[in-house]
């Protein structure tokens, strides 16, 4: 396994430290499953520019044979996931699990096959409206505002680039939400971005729907933003049946999330080494 493994961190909760505790003792009855930007990638301005932090995919390869399952939990498309993640070919990972668009897509890399089904008709009736609604709110070209097209399955705007982000991004809390309601489609806020997509599926439910289908008696879940409070409230709930959980969170500025976990981590590069280590600690005779 290379380089002996850190200690590893200590959870600041009893359920948390259970959650580890479990992962552990049973690793073949454990899921390990991870949010994708800001967990396993870092936050960038330009999303089309983000890839996994390169210490992932290595960490990956390690654990994944030493546990029943690995799951990426993402909002964007399943195979956009895997192509900023590098994960395709990548040794080690036969069974990793992709699920993109909150489950609606998932990619499987035994078969390298995306399984989805069909758009959302109230998703194509929103990108169409879309640029007038921003252009009325002064957040159109030129503004620093953007669309990000999901696949036809969601629709996001980001405000990362306007002169004050946080401030066209309030102002576009309730118009945007309001086209989603018109079209029978929720808003999904995250770090400056407000996403427009179908109600049903969010991460809680492909991560309780996996952690099932898994048969998994233990689950780790890290995250960093607010699309991953369904995901937290989905292992609190696994506790309370009995399976032992581990809630992480990369970076701080979510308090929400923060302050929910288990484990509080600097950022992606540390979820890798948090992945590494436990790989390590796992192969250990």
């Amino acid at each position: 396994m290379g380089n002996p493994a850190h200690p590893l961190p200590t959870p600041s909760t009893q359920a948390g430290r259970e959650g580890l505790a479990a992962l552990l003792a049973r690793p073949a009855r454990a899921v390990v499953a991870l949010d994708f930007d800001g967990t396993l990638a870092d936050i960038v301005p330009d999303p089309e520019q983000s890839r996994a932090h390169p210490s992932v995919v290595p960490a990956l390869s390690a654990l994944a044979p030493r546990v029943a399952a690995v799951a990426v939990i993402t909002g964007r498309p399943a195979d956009t996931a895997v192509r900023y993640g590098g994960f395709a070919g990548a040794p080690g990972l036969d069974h990793l699990v992709v699920l993109g668009h909150y489950g609606a897509e998932r990619w499987d890399a035994v078969t390298g096959a995306v399984s989805a089904p069909a758009p959302d008709p109230g998703v194509e009736a929103v990108r169409a409206e879309l640029p007038a609604v921003l252009e009325e709110m002064g957040a159109g070209t030129g503004s620093g505002t953007w669309i990000e097209e999901k696949g036809g399955r969601a629709v996001a705007v980001h405000t990362r680039r306007a002169a004050d982000p946080q401030a066209a991004f309030d102002a576009l809390r309730v118009p945007l939400s309001a086209l989603a309601d018109r079209n029978g489609l929720i808003v999904e806020p995250g770090r400056l971005v407000l996403e427009l997509r179908p109600p049903g599926m969010d991460k809680g439910v492909a991560l309780e729907e996996y952690v099932k289908e898994a048969g998994a008696e233990a689950v780790l879940y890290a995250g960093d933003d607010l699309g991953d409070l369904a995901a937290y409230a989905a292992v609190e709930k696994l506790r309370a049946r009995g399976v032992p959980g581990l809630l992480v969170c990369s970076g701080t500025e979510v308090p929400e999330l923060a302050e929910r976990a288990d484990l509080l981590l600097p950022g992606p590069a540390a979820v890798a080494e948090l992945l590494g280590d436990l790989a390590r600690q796992l192969s250990r005779p």
